[in-house]
């Protein structure tokens, strides 16, 4: 007995439509990341803490794997992951001392001597936890049109040692 997969066969308009979400999903990701945390100069926000140079590339780096889980998305994917690892890398990316909440609980020297230092890793770590959110949905949209997750062929029941 062989078992068989379906195909689900994705149309040139559907994969343009997912195109064009991807691409705007990554340059909103990126407007508001890199205005709400002051990467650039802008009359909404002010940032208290000189920019390096790292900052504005994980926010594109953030950006694009956004905008690539959102191009590949399907029903049977869920968005914790990017959301958590958009969170974590905002954080990273962010004003220490502009942030309020963190300002109200530990106040301005206990972030610049102890939250600074750490937050490249934090960056870090949000982009890791994005691009695993992306590869995760990647394979979940090869598995949606009959391919395999890892291989990237078609599964039939003999490949799988199913007979």
């Amino acid at each position: 007995m062989q078992i068989e997969t379906r195909k689900a066969s994705y149309s040139m308009p559907d994969l343009l439509a997912r195109g064009l979400r991807g691409t705007l999903v990554a340059l909103a990701v990126f407007a508001v990341v890199g205005t709400v945390s002051a990467v650039w100069t802008n009359p909404l926000f002010v940032r208290m803490t000189p920019v390096g140079a790292w900052e504005a590339l994980a926010a594109g780096v953030m950006a694009v794997l956004a905008g690539a889980t959102a191009a590949l998305w399907v029903p049977q994917c869920r968005a914790r992951g990017a959301r958590s690892g958009g969170v974590v890398g905002f954080l990273g990316i962010a004003c220490p001392t502009c942030n309020k909440l963190l300002m109200f609980l530990f106040g301005g020297p206990v972030l610049l001597a102890w939250f600074d230092p750490v937050r490249p890793y934090l960056a870090l770590a949000g982009i890791v936890v994005m691009a695993f959110a992306a590869f995760r949905t990647g394979q979940a949209f090869r598995a949606s049109r009959g391919r395999s997750p890892m291989a990237g062929s078609f599964e039939t029941g003999t490949s799988r040692g199913l007979t």
